[in-house]
């Protein structure tokens, strides 16, 4: 197994110095420190920009010789390039309306070309050196439209995609103008991951409201395969943090941070600069503080680490002068000459001295105004043995799902930042252990291998799924040997559902009329004698009769309540009155749902809401049944949910039933059957094994075969009605189905 990481970014970064030679060095950032711990049972290779931006083919080809030994792969991409499709559009659109900083998103045409371009340029890399039954794994943002590149190039290949970041809610995402692109691209991936639930809510709800996709749990159709999608979140490696004070260098580092801040007590903060950190917001309530809590001066020190970030930027530069403007005057306002309030480095620190700051700190002040996970909330909390300390944790980060006993914030109000200080500052020693033993025991657990193993073996599954539902789809094989069947059978029973099968779903169900192909279509099945025709549909029997009723068909309506043979009606259920109780719930729920409507048949009552929002609908599907199902229980009425419908009805007639009417009442050599809906797998179940069952759309356990859309099935019938092509000899597996078909009669 070979396996493919692709980020933005390798996981060294290549620098030029002052005599012109390359510098290769190790990447910062939780990403590829993440990632590059993996232990992954797998030949494994990286791809990503390598930090910097050449152009001479002699240097490319020297940063290749370098970073291949490590079967490292660069992309190389012009100055424009990154700089329109990274800070441009990546961290300048992207970047801000994922963190609901709306303010902040900005839009530019040569922002979007470029972020298309290098996604493109991405694939053509992978495409060079990638094989079908490689297993490519896309990191992130800036490669939203990868994954659905690749699924164009190589539809087999294993694609994941995990999305490091928040994804914002519907209401934002809908806002950018390529939301579609961006939501196909993530899509051409088996399976999509997010930190937490609530990013996984919100792509689903992006999904089901701008492409109308219709999610089954955790998976949606795409075409012939599913795109799984779940919340995994990401760890660390914990037993590198926790056994780091036994390294001799760490406890030089443990040693040299006591005997800069002495015996003051030592709050760490460490972001990287980025106004979604929450880093003024975090100054002003350590500022209340100080002016609330004069008591505590000179004997609490704020250590604040500050990676630069792109401070060349507008936004980022102005941020960083009111970063230096309000410590500054923090600093001016309460320091002393044995006392500085905050110290503050504006520079990365090795790991060495990091873990060190992690180790001596009694607090860390992680207040993040939106983040993905985290991962410096669970290095501090893996760092700590037998010395406590207090975690200060957003309640907007992802990590605050799992590190619940960490003091949870909101990072908007300063109050409470100010509050959390005085309480973690004096709350008793054996208190602060448990609390990060407890918050432990989840990380020990919960490691950056785990969430890689997690990954993958969800991937696999997903993969795995997507094969057996390729061999599910028809092809040119499967038609031919259909064909072969059907032209050698003597009598063929042929069952047809119509909305959604033999016509694509409406907005309104009176439009879903038959074309005059379709028409012209059943026509020439009928015409042939050894055929047996039967419309087996939810409809009802009037509209059924108007739109076919002129040709000679048969008819099951209302999934079986009601039958025509040989041009008569025939009604398998007396008349009955819908219980008026039953009819004040569904119509109370028309009014609560935008374009919903009821429709009342004569066996049955459905409740429609195609038209609905995707969201709203599925609530009220959800709280119908819920409402329902004592009136439907004390009534013997069974409740059944359709696509986009919920049907209440007899228990006594399915689907099933007229299957099973037809299969008395005469023999079949050859039997097709065609559905799209969870009311199709009634007919599907009560069909014999040699019968020819076809699933539209998302692939079902009971039936044979599937074709992914309603377009493919007026094709699929033409190419049987089709007469005289010769389609060769009868293959085993034809051989071993007629024979199959003979046994069961």
């Amino acid at each position: 197994m070979r396996l493919f990481i692709i980020s933005n970014r390798l996981p060294v970064k290549v620098t030029r110095s002052s005599d012109g030679k390359f510098v290769f060095s190790r990447s910062e950032g939780g990403l590829a420190t993440g990632l590059k711990s993996l232990d992954v049972d797998c030949e494994k290779h990286w791809i990503g920009w390598p930090g910097v931006c050449v152009e001479q083919k002699t240097e490319k080809d020297d940063i290749c010789s370098q970073l291949e030994k490590n079967n490292y792969h660069p992309v190389f991409l012009s100055d424009r390039q990154y700089e329109n499709y990274y800070e441009g559009y990546s961290n300048s659109t992207l970047w801000p309306l994922c963190h609901y900083f709306f303010a902040y998103t900005l839009y530019k045409k040569n922002f979007w070309e470029s972020y298309r371009e290098v996604n493109a340029v991405f694939c053509e890399e992978i495409s060079r050196i990638v094989e079908p039954n490689d297993w490519v794994w896309v990191q992130d943002y800036q490669l939203m439209l990868l994954p659905g590149m690749l699924r164009e190039k190589f539809p087999n290949l294993h694609i994941g995609y995990f999305h490091h970041i928040p994804f914002p809610s519907h209401e934002l995402f809908r806002i950018l103008p390529e939301r579609v692109e961006i939501l196909n691209g993530l899509l051409g991936a088996d399976f999509v991951a997010f930190h937490i639930h609530d990013y996984m809510r919100h792509f689903i709800s992006a999904t089901e409201r701008i492409l109308h996709k219709n999610f089954n749990l955790d998976e949606v159709q795409m075409n012939d395969r599913v795109t799984r999608v779940d919340a995994l979140p990401m760890g660390i490696n914990y037993d590198l943090y926790h056994n780091v004070i036994a390294d001799d260098k760490v406890h030089h580092a443990v040693e040299k941070t006591r005997l800069l801040f002495g015996d003051h007590k030592l709050i760490i903060s460490v972001d990287r600069l980025d106004y979604s950190k929450g880093i003024l917001h975090r100054l002003y309530g350590f500022a209340s503080f100080l002016k609330n809590h004069p008591e505590y001066h000179g004997k609490v020190t704020l250590a604040m680490v500050i990676v630069p970030s792109r401070d060349h930027v507008g936004s980022y530069a102005e941020l960083k002068t009111k970063i230096d403007e309000e410590i500054g005057s923090i600093n001016g306002t309460y320091s002393t000459m044995n006392w500085t309030p905050v110290c503050y480095f504006y520079h990365g620190f090795s790991f060495e001295e990091l873990v060190a700051m992690y180790y001596v700190a009694d607090i860390a002040l992680v207040t993040p105004l939106r983040d993905g996970m985290n991962l410096v909330a669970k290095e501090y909390v893996a760092t700590k043995q037998d010395n406590p300390g207090v975690l200060i944790l957003s309640e907007m980060a992802g990590a605050s799902v799992e590190l619940s006993d960490a003091l949870l914030i909101n990072p908007n109000d300063t109050d409470q930042i100010e509050q959390a200080i005085c309480r973690a500052l004096k709350m008793p020693l054996e208190e602060q252990r448990e609390r990060l033993q407890r918050m432990q025991a989840i990380l020990s657990v919960q490691t950056v291998n785990k969430w890689a193993a997690d990954f993958m073996r969800e991937w696999r599954q997903a993969a795995e799924k997507n094969k057996r539902l390729q061999k599910k789809k028809i092809s040119a094989q499967d038609q031919n040997e259909i064909k072969t069947l059907y032209d050698q059978a003597k009598k063929r029973l042929i069952l047809l559902d119509y909305d959604g099968t033999l016509t694509a779903f409406k907005n309104h169900p009176e439009d879903a009329a038959p074309t005059p192909a379709l028409r012209d279509l059943l026509q020439r099945f009928c015409s042939d004698s050894r055929n047996h025709v039967t419309i087996n549909s939810g409809r009802d029997h009037y509209t059924l009769e108007k739109w076919l009723g002129d040709l000679p068909l048969s008819f099951a309506a209302e999934h079986g309540a009601f039958y025509k043979e040989k041009g008569a009606w025939h009604k398998n259920i007396g008349n009955r009155e819908w219980d008026s109780e039953l009819l004040f719930i569904l119509n109370l729920f028309v009014s609560k749902t935008p374009y919903s409507h009821l429709e009342t048949k004569e066996a049955a009552l459905a409740w429609h809401y195609r038209e609905s929002d995707a969201w709203l609908g599925e609530l009220r599907a959800q709280q119908l049944t819920k409402a329902i199902m004592p009136v439907c229980l004390r009534k013997g009425l069974q409740i059944m949910q359709g696509n986009k419908v919920v049907e209440i009805k007899s228990p006594e007639y399915t689907k099933g039933s007229e299957v099973d009417r037809l299969l008395l009442a005469s023999r079949y050599d050859f039997i097709l059957a065609m559905g799209d809906d969870t009311t199709d797998e009634d007919m599907f179940r009560a069909l014999p094994v040699s019968a020819i069952t076809v699933k539209v759309g998302i692939v079902s356990e009971k039936a044979k075969y599937n074709l992914s859309s309603q377009e493919e099935v007026l094709p699929f019938l033409e190419e049987l009605s089709g007469e005289g092509v010769s389609y060769g000899t009868t293959s085993r597996s034809i051989k071993g189905q007629l024979k199959a078909t003979v046994d069961f009669f």
